[in-house]
């Protein structure tokens, strides 16, 4: 049976992002890609213009019917944006047993807000319990610590495993927005450092999507069945090269999308 993963998040209208961003990574990835979708933004590579939430109804109805259908394993959780949808979302595969990647989704890449301020807390303890694996980038890490910015790889080490005392299984750290020539990231679970993936650091504004990507093509390995440190690193070297051909494309004026099907075809 073709795997299945099902993405949990919101909708970018400029394609780059978000669901869309997750589809394209799982399909590239050779899964076939569920969606739910929990907002509706009118974003493109330069802004987020407007949010929509989707009726709280509406998106329980969305995860039943795919989980009461499609053989799910695993699920990626991206973009909540209000305590209300997070306890919706927490609430509606509270019995779902596979694995679950959860990308606290706070800030777009244009600098727009995704996430409520008081939604923050209710993520904390609400779903980051039931995270298989959390992918926070540097800033999205200090936000759940409350807590200054890592400088430092060992930095980076240390925040992950405090955000595994706060309930997480693993947490991978991820190191874009880190400084130097090569782009660190540390996975990391109660038993300390199980994994540290680098790669160079390419001189590109083209990077709009790289969380959501990097985090369905996690989950689109783990419902591969790969042990999540595998799956980690098959997510880490495919978005490398979506990141290394992302220019090929030229789409928008601001932070372009990376190429998701460089396996595939060629600009």
């Amino acid at each position: 049976m073709v795997p299945i993963a099902l993405t949990i998040a919101g909708s970018d209208s400029g394609g780059g992002a978000g669901i869309q961003a997750d589809l394209k990574a799982m399909s590239a990835l050779g899964v076939f890609g569920a969606s739910v979708v929990t907002a509706v933004t009118a974003q493109n590579t330069r802004a987020v213009t407007a949010v929509h939430g989707i009726p709280l109804e509406v998106i329980a109805a969305q995860i039943d019917a795919v989980l009461t259908d499609l053989k799910v394993g695993a699920i990626k959780i991206g973009m909540l944006a209000t305590p209300e949808i997070i306890h919706t979302v927490a609430d509606s595969i509270a019995a779902f047993e596979g694995p679950i990647v959860l990308d606290p989704v706070m800030i777009a890449k244009s600098g727009d807000a995704l996430l409520a301020q008081d939604a923050v807390q209710t993520l904390r303890d609400v779903l980051l319990p039931r995270a298989s694996v959390l992918t926070p980038n540097m800033p999205e890490a200090a936000c759940l610590l409350d807590c200054t910015l890592a400088t430092s790889p060992a930095e980076m080490a240390e925040q992950g495993r405090s955000l595994c005392e706060m309930g997480a299984k693993a947490v991978l750290m991820k190191g874009g927005h880190g400084a130097g020539d090569t782009c660190h990231d540390i996975l990391l679970d109660a038993s300390g450092v199980v994994g540290e993936y680098t790669a160079p650091r390419l001189d590109t504004r083209n990077t709009h999507g790289t969380g959501c990507t990097l985090s369905s093509s996690i989950a689109a390995g783990l419902a591969k069945g790969l042990a999540l440190p595998d799956a980690v690193a098959q997510a880490h070297e495919y978005l490398q090269g979506a990141i290394a051909k992302a220019d090929e494309l030229n789409i928008g004026e601001g932070h372009g999308p990376v190429h998701h099907f460089h396996r595939v075809w060629t600009a």
